[in-house]
């Protein structure tokens, strides 16, 4: 599914470079849902549309910007009904749910591929990863959270479809990595790629 993400957003941005030209503002505001889906980890690999985002910024040079994000992505895991050690001498026999919530946070450079309507993107971002770690049984519950240093490529088009007005359109695909752990849940570190659908103003 990831694969035909990147090559949809991929075949978008080539079609893109010949689209009409348009001069927009200087900065730009990024805000939207985002598709997100956790993999190569333990504790939750889960792919969940339970997830926003925003970003700003400003392009002091007519096709390099620089600027700021934040978002959030919660992935829920079901675990069907089955026996869990709890300590040495207990056990319980319950179904679970293992909810990994996220929130990314920091500095953005954005490089734009053409300066026109339709304007296909290249992305990088760098910051910190606040993360929580939920476990959730029939009759209880546990949890642990951390912090972690996170980086993400993003590949991405926006659309302003109106000469008078900077309002458009925005599609992204991205992946990004953290490194949260936690030693509770046997997590080390976490791995995530998803797709951005929004308004750019």
């Amino acid at each position: 599914m990831m694969k035909k993400i990147f090559l949809v957003t991929a075949a978008v941005i080539l079609a893109a470079i010949c689209a009409d030209a348009q001069v927009g503002r200087r900065y730009y505001v990024d805000a939207g849902w985002q598709f997100n889906g956790t993999f190569d980890n333990r504790f939750s690999e889960s792919a969940n549309g339970w997830g926003a985002y925003i970003e700003g910024g400003y392009y002091f040079l007519p096709r390099v910007a620089a600027g700021v994000f934040a978002s959030f992505n919660t992935n829920n895991e079901y675990f069907p009904k089955q026996t869990y050690a709890v300590g040495n001498t207990t056990a319980v026999t319950t179904d679970l749910y293992n909810s990994l919530y996220q929130i990314p946070f920091g500095a953005t450079l954005r490089y734009r591929f053409a300066w026109k309507k339709v304007q296909p993107y290249a992305e990088a971002k760098i910051g910190a990863n606040y993360a929580r770690e939920y476990q959730l049984f029939s009759t209880y519950g546990a949890y642990d959270s951390q912090w972690g240093f996170y980086i993400s490529p993003e590949i991405g088009v926006v659309f302003h479809p109106f000469n008078k007005s900077n309002i458009g359109l925005q599609l992204s695909g991205y992946y990004s990595y953290a490194t949260n752990r936690s030693e509770a849940f046997g997590l080390d570190g976490i791995n995530n790629a998803g797709f951005k659908l929004g308004l750019s103003f």
